[in-house]
C-alpha cells in the first residue's frame, strides 16, 4: 500500500542539474546556473522562477475539439481532498526536482470548488494546511496567489464588474478566501487577473459604472489584506481580449491610468504576460518599458504566442531575441519589484510524456538565463547605452535641460525656434542597434 505523499510521480527523473552549454543531456540546464552572479545578483534572484499550478498540474490538453490527452496519475481520486493532496505531492516533487524556489496558484487549482461557498472555504482551508507542510519540508515558497473568478458560469458577465451585485458579493467572498490562503502560506504577492472584467457588447453595458465598481472593489480587497498583515505587493495582469471582446485591463498603459484614477498606484504594480502583450498589438519589451517608466514593473508571466494564431496559446518561451530585449529592459529598470517570473505556459496537446513537463520548463529557464547573460554583455561591453544616450544629449545641458526642469514657457520655445533656424536630420541608428543585438546573440 502506497501511503499519501510517499508515491513518486515522475519516476526515473532526479534533480535537474546545471551541466553547461556543451551538455547533450536533455534533462539538464545548459545556461540556467542558479548561483551564477550576473550584474551583482545570482540568477535565481533575478528570476525567482515559479511553476504555475494551473497549467502544470491541472491542465489536461483539452481544447474545443476534443477532451484532454494528459492523463495525470495524481488526478484519479473521486474524493476532492484526497485528489488535492495527491496533486500537491506531484507538484512539490516536480518543483523540487526542477530546482525552482517558487510556485503560484489560483484558489481552485489547489482543490476542486464545492457546491457551496462554505464548503469551498472549508476545502481550501484544509488543503492550505497540507501545503504548509509541503512547503516547510521542501523550502519551496509561494510567489503569489490569486482567485479564479472567471471560469464558473456565475462569472459569465464578470466578477467585480458584474451588473448583478449578488455576483460581485460572491466574488468578494471568494477573493477573501484566496487572500487568506495566500497570507497563510506566506505569499509574497497577490495577483488580480480580470479574466472577464470587460464587456461583450456596449449595447447592454454601462462602462463608467463598471469601472467605478472595479476600482472600489480593488480598494476593498487591498484594505482587507492589509488589515490581515499582508505586506506584499498587489499585481494586476493586463489582457486586451479573450474571453471578453474588450477587457478593461487592456494593456500596461491602460492599467497604469486606471490605478491612478482610483488611487491604487501606491499598492499595485503590474504582472505582465508575453502572450497578452502580443494580443494587445505590443511587444513584451514595450509593455515592460511602459511599466518601468512609471515604477510599476512588478512581475512576469513567461510564455509566448504562435505568430500564426490570433489567440492566447500560452506556449513555453523559446524566442531568444524576444527574451533578450526583455532582459535589457529588466536590467536597466533595476529588476522586478516584488515579483518574479512564472511559467504561465502549457504543454502542447500532443506532448504526453511525463518528462515533457520538465523539458518545457528547462527550455524556458535556459532561454531566460541565456538572454540575461547576453543582455548583461550588451550593457557592459557594447555601445548600446551610449548610442541611446546620444539621441537625447540636447536635453543634458543648456536650454534642453532648462525645458526638462520646467524653466521654459511656450513663448520661450517659440523664441528658441526662431533663433536656431532649420534643423539637420539625425539618424536613429535603428538598423545598427538591431545588428548589434544580433551580434551579441
Amino acid at each position: 500500500m502506497v501511503l499519501l505523499g510517499d508515491r513518486e510521480y515522475f519516476k526515473g527523473i532526479g534533480k535537474i542539474p546545471y551541466e553547461g552549454k556543451e551538455s547533450d543531456n536533455p534533462l539538464a540546464y545548459k545556461y540556467y546556473d542558479p548561483e551564477r552572479t550576473v550584474n551583482g545578483m545570482p540568477m535565481k534572484a533575478h528570476f525567482k522562477f515559479a511553476v504555475a499550478y494551473w497549467h502544470s498540474f491541472c491542465g489536461t490538453g483539452a481544447d474545443p475539439f476534443g477532451p484532454g490527452t494528459l492523463m495525470h496519475p495524481w488526478d484519479v481520486s473521486e474524493d476532492p481532498l484526497t485528489a488535492a493532496r495527491q496533486k500537491a505531492d506531484a507538484a512539490f516533487e516536480f518543483i523540487t526536482k526542477l530546482g525552482f524556489d517558487y510556485f503560484c496558484f489560483h484558489d481552485f487549482d489547489l482543490v476542486a470548488e464545492a457546491p457551496t461557498l462554505l464548503e469551498s472555504e472549508n476545502r481550501l482551508e484544509k488543503i492550505v494546511h497540507y501545503l504548509k507542510e509541503k512547503m516547510e519540508a521542501s523550502g519551496v515558497r509561494l510567489l503569489w496567489g490569486t482567485a479564479n473568478c472567471f471560469s464558473h458560469p456565475r462569472y459569465m458577465n464578470g466578477a467585480s464588474t458584474n451588473p448583478d451585485f449578488r455576483v460581485l458579493a460572491r466574488a468578494g467572498a471568494q477573493i477573501k478566501g484566496a487572500m487568506d490562503a495566500t497570507i497563510a502560506l506566506g505569499g509574497e504577492n497577490y495577483v488580480f487577473w480580470g479574466g472577464r472584467e470587460g464587456y461583450m457588447s456596449l449595447l447592454n453595458t454601462q462602462v463608467g459604472k463598471e469601472l467605478d465598481h472595479m476600482g472600489r472593489f480593488l480598494g476593498m480587497a487591498r484594505d482587507y489584506a492589509r488589515s490581515q498583515g499582508f505586506k506584499g505587493t498587489f499585481f494586476i495582469e493586463p489582457k486586451p481580449m479573450e474571453p471578453m471582446k474588450h477587457q478593461y485591463d487592456y494593456d500596461a498603459a491602460t492599467v497604469i491610468g486606471f490605478l491612478h484614477q482610483y488611487g491604487l498606484q501606491d499598492d499595485f504594480k503590474l504582472n505582465l504576460e508575453v502572450n497578452h502583450a502580443t494580443l494587445a498589438g505590443h511587444s513584451m519589451q514595450h509593455e515592460m518599458e511602459i511599466a518601468a517608466a512609471r515604477g510599476m514593473l512588478g512581475s512576469i508571466d513567461a510564455n509566448r504566442g504562435d505568430y500564426q494564431n490570433g489567440w492566447d496559446t500560452d506556449q513555453f518561451p523559446n524566442n531568444l531575441n524576444e527574451v533578450t530585449l526583455m532582459m535589457l529592459t529588466l536590467l536597466e529598470a533595476g529588476g522586478l519589484q516584488g515579483g518574479g517570473i512564472n511559467f504561465d505556459a502549457k504543454l502542447r496537446r500532443n506532448s504526453t510524456d511525463p518528462e515533457d513537463l520538465f523539458l518545457a520548463h528547462i527550455g524556458g529557464a535556459d532561454t531566460f538565463a541565456r538572454a540575461l547573460l547576453i543582455a548583461d554583455r550588451i550593457l557592459r561591453d557594447s555601445t548600446y547605452r551610449q548610442v541611446r544616450r546620444q539621441r537625447y544629449e540636447s536635453f543634458e545641458s543648456g536650454k534642453g535641460a532648462a525645458f526638462e526642469q520646467g524653466k521654459l514657457t511656450l513663448q520661450d520655445l517659440h523664441t528658441i525656434a526662431l533663433e536656431q533656424g532649420e534643423i539637420p536630420l539625425q539618424s536613429g541608428k535603428q538598423e545598427m542597434l538591431e545588428n548589434l543585438i544580433n551580434r551579441y546573440i
